[in-house]
C-alpha cells in the first residue's frame, strides 16, 4: 500500500494497562498499570480542547448493523452502543470493575440477593432521570431477547425485583451467585428507559441519536447533559464501518478519520511511517477456530483433538500476528483467578495428529475453513497459515474468505468449521456467552452435561477455593473435548492520527474499549 501522509509522530507518554504506544521510530513506550488508565491519562492531559467531529473507522459491519444495546454481535454495533448507552458497571483499563451508572451492589443471604443502589443526578437523552423502575424495565427485556445478555440474567428472578425507592433496586436470585457483579459489567447490559424504542434510541450515554445507516455510517451527537460534566469534549461522534482492511487503513492515513480498530499486523509500520500512533493493548481477546462438535468430521472427538496438535502456536503467534500477542492453550479468560494455567501447554505433534485421524477414519481428510476480514486482524492470515500447518498431518484445509456482512448473516453460528473472535471475558461470563447447550453465541454446538453440571454448582458455589476447583475441572473438559481450537491472545492494535488525544491501552475492548468520550482534539 502506498502511503501518501508523512508526519512526525506526536509522542505521548500515557498511563494504561498492559499496553504499548509504537511510534515512527519503531520503538514501544510502555505503558504502566493504574488503578483507570483512563482517568490517570484525563488527569496528566490537564485542560482538553472542546469541539470538533470525531470519525472513527471500526472493523466489518453490513446491513444486519443495529443499535440494539442487548444484542451487539459486530465491532461496529459495539462502537455504537458503547457511546449511546452504559451498564450498571464496567471495566477500567486494567479490567477491574468500577462502578458506571450504579453507586454500589451489596450482597445478601450468601449471594442469593442483592440490593442496587444507583447514581444520583443521571437522566436518559429525553430528560427522563434513571431510577429504579428503567433498571427493572432493562432487565426483563433483556431477559426476553434471544441474544447476548439473556443468558446472564437467567439466574435472576425477574418477578421478584422489587423497587426499595428512586434509587435503590432489590435483585433476588433464583440460586446464591456471588459473581453476579460480573455479568452485569458487560458492554451489552446497558441500561435503557421503561418503554424504549429502538426505533428511537435513547441511553445515558455521552453521545445521543443523531442518523444511522446500516453497513455505512452513523453519527451521534454530543449529549449536553451527560452527567460526567466534563465529558465528552468533540462536538459530534462519526462511526464509519470498514469491511475491508485496506481501506478502513488508507481512510485513517489520508486524514478521512482519526481513529481506526485492529490494525492488520502486516501493515503496522505503514501506519507508524505516515506518522500516526499505533497502540498495543495486551488483552484476552483471541480469534478461535470453532469446530461444530455435533457435524461430521467434528463430531468425533479424536478429530477435534487432532485438528488442535496440527497448530503450530509459536508460528500463528509470530506470522499471523506479527508477534503482537502471546500464545494461548485451548483455554480462554486467561486474566480470571481461576485460569487453569497447571494444564501442560499444548504443542504441535503431527504425529500424533495423524494416529489420531486413521483412528477416526479420516486420513487424508479434506475440510473446508471459513473466515472473513470483518472477524478482526490477524484471522485471515491465521487461516491461510493453520491450512498450510495442517498439510504436515495429511489434511487439506480449503479456505473461503467471505465479507463480514456474509460471515455474520444468515450462517453465523451454523458455519461447521470457522473462526470468530471473542474480547476479553473472565471465565463463568465467557461460559454463558458460548460454552453452554443453551449460550446466545454456542457456534461450536457444544453441550458437555458434565460441563454444565460443574458450571452450575461453580456459580452458586460462595468459597472462592472450592468454586475456582470447579472452573478449573471444567477447563479441563473443554481442553479436551471441546469445538474451540485457541492458538493465542492477540495484542489489541489500533491508531490514531496525531491530530487527536486521550487513548490509552485498554484490555478489554478496541480503542479504549471505545471510550470516546475521552477523546479530543489537540
Amino acid at each position: 500500500m502506498t502511503v501518501t501522509r508523512r508526519e512526525l509522530l506526536r509522542a505521548s507518554a500515557l498511563l494504561g494497562a498492559g499496553g504499548a504506544l509504537l511510534g515512527a521510530s519503531g520503538g514501544i513506550t510502555a505503558c504502566t498499570t493504574g488503578d483507570t488508565g483512563r482517568q490517570a491519562l484525563n488527569a496528566a492531559l490537564g485542560p482538553r480542547r472542546r469541539g470538533g467531529v470525531l470519525r472513527i473507522g471500526v472493523t466489518g459491519g453490513g446491513a444486519q448493523d443495529t443499535l440494539d444495546p442487548h444484542h451487539p454481535p459486530t465491532y461496529p454495533d459495539q462502537a455504537r452502543v458503547s457511546n449511546l448507552y452504559e451498564p450498571l458497571f464496567g471495566r477500567d483499563a486494567a479490567y477491574n470493575i468500577e462502578p458506571v451508572l450504579a453507586e454500589s451492589l451489596e450482597p445478601a443471604e450468601q449471594g442469593r440477593t442483592w440490593t442496587l443502589r444507583l447514581r444520583a443526578d443521571v437522566s436518559f437523552h429525553n430528560g427522563k432521570p434513571l431510577d429504579a423502575d428503567d433498571v427493572i424495565f432493562t432487565l426483563r427485556r433483556i431477559a426476553d431477547l434471544p441474544g447476548t445478555g439473556a443468558a446472564a440474567l437467567r439466574v435472576v428472578d425477574m418477578a421478584g425485583l422489587r423497587k426499595i425507592d428512586a434509587r435503590t433496586l432489590r435483585i433476588p436470585l433464583t440460586v446464591p451467585y456471588a459473581l453476579f457483579q460480573d455479568d452485569l459489567a458487560q458492554y451489552y447490559m446497558a441500561i435503557v428507559p421503561t418503554g424504549f424504542d429502538l426505533a428511537h434510541p435513547v441511553g445515558t450515554g455521552p453521545f445521543r441519536y443523531g442518523t444511522f445507516t446500516p453497513g455505512r455510517i452513523s453519527s451521534f451527537p454530543r449529549n449536553d447533559h451527560y452527567w460526567r460534566a466534563d465529558q465528552p469534549y468533540v462536538d459530534e461522534l462519526v462511526i464509519v464501518d470498514f469491511p475491508s482492511d485496506d481501506a478502513r487503513v488508507a481512510a485513517l492515513l489520508s486524514g478521512d478519520v482519526q481513529a481506526i480498530d485492529n490494525v492488520p499486523p502486516g501493515q503496522i509500520n505503514d501506519v507508524k511511517a505516515a506518522g500516526a500512533t499505533v497502540m498495543a493493548s495486551e488483552s484476552g481477546a483471541w480469534t478461535p477456530f470453532t469446530m461444530r462438535v455435533d457435524k461430521a468430521p467434528f463430531n468425533d472427538v479424536r478429530v477435534r483433538q487432532a485438528f488442535r496438535l496440527m497448530v503450530d502456536r509459536d508460528q500463528m503467534v509470530s506470522q499471523a500476528l506479527a508477534g503482537q500477542g502471546r500464545i494461548a492453550n485451548d483455554l480462554y479468560a486467561p486474566f480470571d483467578a481461576s485460569y487453569a494455567s497447571d494444564i501442560p501447554q499444548r504443542r504441535q505433534d503431527l504425529a500424533q495428529a495423524k494416529s489420531l485421524l486413521r483412528q477416526a477414519g479420516q486420513a487424508g481428510l479434506r475440510v473446508e475453513l471459513v473466515t472473513s476480514s470483518g472477524i478482526g486482524s490477524g484471522a485471515v492470515e491465521a487461516a491461510t497459515l493453520f491450512a498450510q500447518q495442517a498439510k504436515g498431518a495429511g489434511v487439506t484445509i480449503a479456505v473461503r474468505t467471505v465479507d463480514s456482512a456474509t460471515f455474520y448473516g444468515s450462517d453465523y453460528l451454523n458455519w461447521v468449521f470457522a473462526e470468530d473472535y471473542w474480547y476479553t471475558r473472565n471465565y463463568l461470563p465467557q461460559v454463558a456467552q458460548g460454552s453452554l447447550p443453551d449460550a446466545p453465541y454456542n457456534e461450536c454446538h457444544f453441550n458437555d452435561q458434565r460441563f454444565t453440571s460443574l458450571i452450575n454448582r461453580a456459580r452458586g458455589e460462595l468459597n472462592p477455593a472450592k468454586r475456582a476447583q470447579l472452573l478449573k475441572d471444567a477447563q479441563r473438559i473443554e481442553y479436551d473435548t471441546g469445538g474451540y481450537i485457541i492458538w493465542g491472545f492477540k495484542n489489541q492494535l489500533d491508531a490514531y492520527t496525531n491530530k487527536v488525544t486521550g487513548f490509552v491501552p485498554d484490555r478489554n475492548m478496541p480503542l479504549s474499549s471505545f471510550q470516546f468520550r475521552t477523546i479530543s482534539f489537540v
